[in-house]
This record gives structure tokens, sequence and C-alpha cells, in this order.
């Protein structure tokens, strides 16, 4: 897919764009450096935006059966009822649309900045809650772009091995997507990556597109400033910053969940202490 780097892209398009980013994410609660990094890492926020290989389309690249899946269940919530009502679901569950016209325009709302940042903020808030239902931990962004990614199922057994196990091969638990994404799940020297490396590179990559755009934050979602007071992740012993994030985050969770828990701050634990150490603010720069 052939897209305009964002330094090219007119500055009043690319406001529109931010403003209708922004309002998603007030309107869900979705945190808007996530859908922002995903926005430019998808199409470098172009809103005509459309794959050589499938279906997808837009600012956030939805194929067809995931745009009216989403549409299906949210639409009514924003404005879209016409478009939910027109959306059904056959046998064989493939969902459709029957007067051809409809379909196109339904289809065509993915070129809309508004729609399509109201449906992908809708969609990361149903992924959401079903990640951290199935890993009781927070999730962070780029858990939901492993879900954009490898689809919720995907995301789910991708996130529970890498939790077991983080240097397994990600090709041989995922030999489809990587047949697909050969440099996602290989090294250009042809060694598989991890299921740790192939995460970190997709928590980089957002990040990347986030600050390409401006965002204030990072895209991955890391600990938020009301978890960790803007406290900056400092991993050691040869961690990656996104395994010192996702250990920090699950035990911020666990402490958060009673006061018994809270009281082991008072008497610090080996890992109540190496939370400690991770949350080192940065001082000076």
């Amino acid at each position: 897919m052939s897209v305009i780097p964002i330094d090219k892209a007119n500055g009043a398009v690319r406001g529109t764009i931010q403003s209708a980013i922004a309002l998603a994410s007030a309107r869900t609660g979705v945190d808007f450096n996530y859908l922002l990094g995903q926005a430019q890492v998808e199409s470098g926020l172009r809103p005509d935006a459309k794959a050589g290989t499938s279906s997808a389309s837009g600012l956030y690249q939805f194929i067809e059966q995931s745009w009216l899946s989403v549409v299906k269940k949210h639409g009514a919530e924003h404005g879209l009822g016409w478009a939910a009502e027109n959306i059904t679901q056959g046998a064989n569950g493939r969902l459709t649309v029957n007067d051809p016209g409809t379909r196109r325009a339904i289809l065509a709302l993915r070129n809309d900045p508004n729609a399509a940042s109201l449906m992908a903020a809708e969609h990361a808030a149903d992924n959401k809650v079903s990640i951290e239902d199935s890993l009781g931990r927070t999730a962070t962004g780029t858990d939901l772009y492993m879900a954009h990614f490898l689809g919720l199922g995907g995301a789910r057994s991708f996130l529970k091995n890498l939790q077991a196990n983080p240097d397994q091969a990600g090709a041989a638990l995922f030999p489809a997507a990587a047949r697909a994404n050969r440099n996602i799940f290989y090294s250009e020297g042809g060694q598989p990556r991890s299921l740790s490396d192939i995460y970190d590179r997709f928590s980089a990559k957002l990040d990347r597109g986030a600050a390409a755009v401006g965002a204030t934050g990072l895209a991955s979602g890391g600990l938020s400033p009301s978890d960790g007071g803007g406290a900056e992740i400092i991993p050691g012993n040869g961690e990656s910053k996104s395994g010192a994030t996702r250990w920090a985050q699950a035990t911020l969770d666990q402490l958060q969940g009673g006061v018994n828990r809270a009281e082991s701050l008072l008497r610090p634990t080996p890992d109540t202490a190496r939370l400690a150490y991770l949350l080192l603010a940065r001082l000076g720069g």
C-alpha cells in the first residue's frame, strides 16, 4: 500500500483527521495516542488509503467483514443506525447488505475520518475488555494492536504464550500469519523471531507512528501518568522495556486489588522492590 508521508499531508486535512480521532477517544475512552499511532501505522493518516492485497480501506484499514461487524454492533450508538439496520448475518455467519447501493455507502464510511475513528475506537474497546478478561491484567496499546493484526482469538493466544514463554518462536505458533508476514516473524537472516521480539517490534512501530504525528505519549500503552505519576520505566539486566512495563502493570493491578496487598508496599518484598526500581522517575533532563 502506498501512503503519503505525514509531513507532506495538507495541514488542514491532518488537523481534521486528528480532531476526529480525538473525538472518538473522548466518546469511547480509548487512548488518543494509541488511536493516533494506529492510524499513522495503518494508513499514514490517509482516509482514502487502500490495500493492494485485500479489501482493507480507510484510515484504519478495515477489511469489509470487520467493518460490517463493528458497524452492526456499534453504528446505532453514533448516528449510523441506518447502516446497522441494513447489515444482516447469514447462516454461515457472513455479514451481508442486500441492497448494492446501501452496501457501497456503508463500506464507503471507512473513508470518512469521523466514522472510521469511532468504529476503530469501539473495536479497540471491545478487544480491550476481552483481552483483560482473558489475561487478568490491564491491556496495553500493543495488546490492542496485536488483536488488530492477528484477530482477537489470535491475540489472546499470542499474549498468553508471551506470558508463559516469551522466548518461543512466533512462527511455530502462527504459521499462516508467518507465511503472510515473513518480515515480522523472521529476521533478515531468516531466523525466527521470539514472541517477545515480535511484541517489542510492534510496540516500537506504534510509538514511532504516534511520535511522527505529534503524539504526547506512548501509543504502545505502557503505564499511563495516572498509574505511575509520569514515571519512566527503567529496565535492567537485559530486560526489554515493554517486558518490564508489562510486569510493572500486572504488579500494580494486583496491588490495587485491596488493602492487604497494598500493605506490602510498607514491608518491601523482592517484587515491590523491583517495582520501585522500574518506576524511578528520570531526574534532571
